[in-house]
């Protein structure tokens, strides 16, 4: 497939162009210049990464058929085949345990935090490299059963809802660090293997026996040599991932090319849950603890209400927005964090180890995203954008989205020392203008409830990872509009349109290039900033602040 064998003319494709330079160069240059002072270091990069591996031959329809065709089992045997092979699969997948002597736990709960116990189990069972121990759970999968109908096209196999087995393998990799890899013992034997972006370049340190950084759990506190540090962050994107993903797969199950002898077939690879992190460094936790209360105070109540959790919106028919836009506000033992949610992504800002501010993107639906790339059905076609995969083909392109809406997030994040006068935002826009085409632009009225739930909508935190569209907008300014008839709904998508174009001849957003999507821009990030600020404070305050 495209998507896997040409990973490599993909990086190099990559590395070439100019996008490698958002992952330091360009990088929250605002932020950064508003608290130069106090910031020891920036580093971006991966910190929890999931992928999962599954056969595409065995899922095809028919697949699973043409396998027992191909290793001459009848469907009569299907049963006591797949069984037999299972057993074979646990009792090889043990082995390397027992013949290590390390710890095989089996969890009779799923409330039990594996990754406690397997560190638990580390502390009691040291180990400088290779497996850590064996987790066994029963859990829910989704595997062959062969299904009797009187109708021919609905009888045989086919993937239905059940439980089996998984073992949890935990390592200390030589390469990646502190990981795990979890497979499932019945067919199709999909795998899932979770590592850390972070804990990688903590290995990478050890192994060349750096002593000029201090960690704390997946962060660093302290780094010599930030800039080796980026880069070595930086090359984690150029790692040919289906044979390294296969190499653990093979750890996980190795009866798989006897199992699949007459019938080969290989894992195809997709990053099912991506979390990409910036650090921003501060010298020490007190001189974080005196901004962070600002940080969280704009970001709750200029990206979202201060509530801790609220439902925007519900599913929306008539092809208007179908994802629920969800804010949490979280005051945890370790720390303040604020998240923004949209459609199964997120971007998420705490206060980490004390003395470091994260923003972190997280991925684990691609459809609002697209990447420059051939066909899949004709890898010499003309280069387009299409959408983007969970294919580790695409990873890069994940990690340059996920760069930028940490980017736009701490840039948003800037204007909470902003000094610009409220007065030269506010006159800015309170005159008409005319836009690239020479057609005139009303005035924005600062005091319109129209105006300012237009201005409140679009600087949600949550539109940091990919944007907003005018059918993101559409349940903020009529919340009514999932009762609304076709007709009603066209009307309101003509009266967005109309706004979006005046917001863009004002400098307010911007529209991201080959897309539908728009983007705050600096101007229009002060606007909203100040404009509510204002809003909330009182004269008592104003006063105050003047003075």
């Amino acid at each position: 497939m495209w998507g896997q064998g040409l990973w490599a003319a993909s990086l190099l494709e990559y590395h070439g162009g100019c996008e490698q330079r958002f992952l330091k160069e360009d990088a929250v240059e605002r932020f950064v210049a508003r608290f130069r002072a106090f910031v020891t270091a920036v580093v971006s990069g991966f910190d929890r990464l999931v992928f999962r591996g599954h056969l595409p031959r065995l899922m095809r329809r028919g697949g699973m058929f043409f396998f027992l065709e191909a290793a001459g089992v009848r469907l009569l045997e299907f049963k006591d085949f797949v069984v037999d092979t299972t057993e074979r699969v646990k009792k090889a997948s043990l082995a390397q345990a027992r013949k290590l002597d390390r710890p095989v736990r089996y969890l009779d709960s799923p409330t039990i935090d594996k990754e406690d116990l397997a560190r638990q189990l580390l502390a009691e069972y040291p180990v400088r490299q290779g497996l850590i121990c064996v987790l066994t759970a029963l859990e829910p999968c989704m595997t062959f059963e062969y299904h009797r109908s009187p109708d021919r096209d609905q009888r045989g196999l086919r993937l239905r809802p059940g439980k089996c087995l998984h073992l949890y393998k935990y390592f200390l990799h030589p390469r990646f660090g502190f990981m795990n890899a979890r497979i499932q013992t019945w067919f199709p034997f999909n795998v899932q293997i979770c590592m850390n972006g972070r804990e990688w370049l903590a290995r990478q340190f050890e192994r060349q026996h750096r002593p000029d950084f201090k960690r704390a759990g997946n962060c660093f506190t302290w780094l010599g040599n930030p800039d080796l540090a980026q880069r070595r962050l930086n090359q984690q994107l150029t790692t040919d991932w289906p044979p390294a993903l296969d190499a653990i797969a093979r750890s996980l199950n190795p009866l798989h090319p006897m199992i699949f002898e007459h019938s080969p077939m290989d894992y195809y690879w997709s990053a099912y849950h991506t979390e990409w992190a910036t650090d921003v460094m501060f010298t020490d936790p007190r001189t974080l603890a005196d901004i962070y209360p600002r940080l969280v105070r704009h970001a709750t109540e200029q990206f979202k209400s201060p509530d801790v959790m609220r439902f925007l919106a519900q599913k929306q028919p008539h092809g208007c927005f179908t994802g629920d836009l969800v804010t949490s506000f979280k005051d945890r033992p370790e720390g303040i964090r604020v998240k923004h949610w949209v459609r199964g992504n997120s971007v998420k800002m705490y206060d980490k180890a004390g003395s470091i501010l994260r923003v972190e993107t997280t991925i684990a639906d691609t459809r609002d995203f697209k990447v420059l790339r051939p066909s899949s059905s004709d890898p010499d076609a003309t280069m387009q954008w299409l959408p983007l995969r969970k294919g580790v083909a695409d990873l890069h392109r994940r990690a340059h989205v996920s760069q930028r809406s940490n980017d736009s997030y701490l840039d948003a994040l800037a204007a909470v020392d902003d000094t610009t006068p409220c007065a030269q935002l506010f006159d800015a826009v309170s005159r008409p203008v005319f836009d690239t085409s020479g057609r005139r632009a009303r005035a924005l009225r600062l005091g319109d409830r129209d105006d300012l739930t237009l201005l409140q909508a679009i600087s949600r935190g949550e539109f940091a990872t990919a944007g907003f569209r005018n059918r993101d907008l559409r349940p903020l300014l009529d919340p009514d509009i999932s009762h609304a008839s076709p007709d009603n709904v066209r009307r309101l998508a003509s009266r967005v349109s109309y706004r979006l174009r005046l917001l863009r001849a004002h400098g307010i957003i911007r529209k991201i290039p080959k897309t539908h999507r728009y983007r705050l821009t600096t101007r229009g990030q002060l606007l909203t900033a100040a404009l509510f600020a204002a809003r909330r404070a009182n004269i008592k305050q104003l006063t105050a602040m003047a003075a």
